[in-house]
């Protein structure tokens, strides 16, 4: 398989959650991805422990949790218990960031650093041998639906370059504005790991071919 494709629930029919996670399933999505968000690093308040709980027992694919909190260390422990497979947290929002992925994997978890749109490269150059995949966020952080920011494109471009300097086996993930027209730009920088919301499950066709049409674009 080329790529990674990570669903985010965020765009999910809450009233059906279990339905919606189980046809993304079935349709080949390869992780589920949960959005956590506390009204105060971004706007919205959105899922804590309990929804990586509920969707543990809905699915045993890979859970991968999105931290966009202040303070993450205080809830490490808390989603790894939930049954995070996937931990990532914001370097803007941890004052020692070497600690706090440490402690992700320590926690069980394989850690993952995220950059908002304005976050430079070079802001992680110190933690790369310490994660797992590094999320670039294509749009500002808080809410579903936005449009891709292609000026975020010279950055995923930029981490690829560092990763294959320091000799790491990191993946980069990209989230926000991912349709079947964005997502080859994003791969061809050097995205391996593809969050979609929107373009999964407010298709206007249905789950299964919003799925198939982000398959579509990239050769297996």
């Amino acid at each position: 398989m080329s790529f990674i494709l990570s669903s985010s629930i965020l765009s999910a029919d809450f009233a059906h959650l279990a339905d919606q996670i189980q046809t993304a399933e079935s349709a080949g999505v390869d992780w589920i991805h949960i959005d956590v968000m506390d009204g105060s690093f971004v706007p919205v308040i959105t899922m804590g422990p309990f929804i990586v709980e509920t969707c543990r027992r809905i699915t045993k694919l890979p859970l991968d949790v999105h931290l966009m909190i202040v303070d993450p260390d205080k809830h490490i422990e808390a989603f790894a218990r939930a049954g995070a497979n996937y931990l990532s947290v914001h370097v803007e929002a941890c004052n020692h960031i070497y600690r706090t992925l440490q402690a992700i994997r320590a926690a069980g978890c394989h850690p993952g650093v995220v950059l908002n749109p304005g976050t430079p490269a070079s802001s992680i150059s110190s933690v790369l041998h310490l994660v797992d995949y590094i999320l670039v966020m294509t749009v500002n952080p808080g809410a579903s639906g936005q449009s891709f920011i292609f000026e975020t494109l010279p950055k995923v471009r930029e981490i690829h370059s560092m990763l294959a300097d320091a000799g790491s086996t990191a993946q980069i993930e990209v989230d926000g504005g991912i349709t079947a027209e964005t997502l080859p730009l994003a791969y061809a920088a050097g995205a391996r790991l593809v969050v979609a919301a929107t373009s999964i499950y407010k298709y206007p066709q249905g789950i299964r071919q919003g799925i198939q049409a982000l398959r579509a674009c990239i050769p297996a």
